[in-house]
């Protein structure tokens, strides 16, 4: 019922910034809160940041200070800039969304991926 496409991955170098975007396609009525998470080679997913439907942010302690997630409902559209990038950042970054009626992240996007390396 809702289609999330990320994009905007690349690789790039400790200290440089990339800006993801994710086009939400479908329902779109259905959605609530957003968010970004991101799975690294061997470890679990985690959660990036999250913006509810008012504008409210949460961030991972880990990337407090140098990212920010933003939407753009008239479009359709969520992003995660990201500056001061350093090496751990490194993964696969999943768009989610959340169903307003099931409270759940039911809905992902296929993913794109993040190197930060020199």
């Amino acid at each position: 019922q809702v289609q999330l496409v990320e994009s905007g991955g690349g690789l790039v170098q400790p200290g440089g910034s990339l800006r993801l975007s994710c086009a939400a396609s479908g329902s779109i009525f259905r959605i609530d809160t957003m968010g970004w998470y991101r799975q690294a080679p061997g470890k679990e997913r985690e959660l990036v940041a999250t913006i509810s439907s008012g504008g409210s942010t949460n961030d991972a302690d880990s990337v407090k200070g140098r990212f920010t997630i933003s939407r753009d409902n008239a479009k359709n559209t969520l992003y995660l800039q990201m500056n001061s990038l350093k090496p751990e950042d490194t993964a696969m970054y999943y768009c989610a969304a959340m169903d307003l009626f099931s409270g759940e992240y039911d809905y992902w996007g296929q993913g794109t991926q993040v190197t930060v390396s020199s």
